[in-house]
């Protein structure tokens, strides 16, 4: 994996925030308030970010998740794939430091997270102390706040940037094209709304799920302390473990396409409902027309068309033939 060593905030590289591969950015929020209280205190400990933290809060309840010590920290199904092995809270974020600190040197402790937390509806002003100049992306900024806790390896449809503010994480990162050796759960019955992958990264189960291996041989690792930050490009899988019992990270999403765009799940679960069971030599037909009007479109497709008659096959899309289009497979789907 590509890293860049103490990198300015505010002269970022050019093009690594919209860059196909990961890269790894030490140093990156290192002069952050919360960082630098997460210096002072030592890895992991906690104490003095909470604190820190505690000067943000207004109150507001955020989703917990809470899980036996038996899960070892890391969130998931339940045997037989029907629910979970942990149950979700909405709780207030002050509970959320209590139940941390209460639970700190617990050698078995439960596994304690909030994740994907909008950082100015929980911790208003926070951001004014610590962000990053990357306005003109309008990202999203959250917050993900936990002890050792693992986040099974998902995708997910934004960029991303993600800084720790405090403890340490363990990033495994598999490019998209390993979704086959990766054993991913139900579609439809997910742990956040992204499916994620039935194997345990820390000790895969290889007799269950030997693809795993060839996973295995493409992964990049790396760990990141307070200060560290890492570019997840759109789509890669990535796999998070928490390696401290006091864990906080700040992430920036963004996308590189415009509001109006769909999330392309909507295509894929349309595509299953319509394509995938189709004959053998139809399901072929359909491939080629997808290449030719999606995947290997380019200006020759609609060229011998004049302007006005492309409609939606003119590249890109704006926002009023999106809404048309939309508006067209609503009709069609709710005949």
């Amino acid at each position: 994996m590509r890293e860049l060593n103490d990198v300015d905030p505010q002269a970022l590289p050019e093009g690594w925030l919209s860059s196909d591969e990961p890269v790894v950015l030490r140093g990156l929020v290192r002069d952050w308030p919360v960082v630098q209280a997460a210096r002072r205190a030592g890895e992991g400990q906690g104490g003095e970010v909470a604190a820190y933290l505690r000067r943000f809060d207004v109150g507001a309840t955020v989703g917990a998740w809470y899980g036996p010590p038996e899960i070892e920290g890391r969130f998931g199904y339940n045997a037989d794939l029907t629910g979970f092995n942990f149950a979700r809270e909405m709780t207030r974020f002050a509970a959320v430091l209590d139940a941390l600190a209460a639970h700190r040197d617990d050698p078995r402790p439960p596994a304690i997270y909030v994740g994907s937390t909008t950082i100015d509806t929980c911790l208003p002003g926070f951001r004014a102390e610590n962000d990053l100049p990357i306005g003109h992306l309008q990202p999203l900024a959250s917050l993900w706040l936990g002890n050792r806790a693992c986040v099974a390896a998902h995708q997910d449809l934004p960029d991303n940037l993600a800084c720790v503010a405090a403890g340490r994480r363990r990033f495994t990162l598999l490019p998209p094209d390993q979704v086959g050796n990766l054993y991913i759960g139900p579609l439809e019955n997910t742990l956040a709304g992204l499916p994620t992958s039935l194997v345990d990264f820390r000790e895969p189960d290889l007799q269950r799920f030997p693809k795993f291996a060839q996973a295995q041989a493409r992964a990049m690792v790396v760990d990141l302390g307070p200060g560290d930050a890492i570019f997840i490009p759109s789509m890669w899988w990535h796999h998070v473990e928490a390696l401290e019992p006091f864990n906080l990270l700040v992430n920036y999403w963004w996308r590189q396409s415009p509001e109006h765009m769909d999330s392309p799940m909507a295509a894929l679960l349309l595509a299953m409902m319509t394509v995938r069971d189709l004959p053998p030599a139809q399901r072929d037909a359909w491939r080629h027309l997808f290449d030719h009007y999606v995947f290997e479109a380019d200006a020759d497709t609609a060229a011998h068309l004049p302007p006005a008659a492309r409609q939606i096959l003119a590249s890109p899309l704006d926002s009023d033939a999106v809404r048309g289009l939309r508006a067209r497979l609503l009709r069609r789907l709710n005949r």
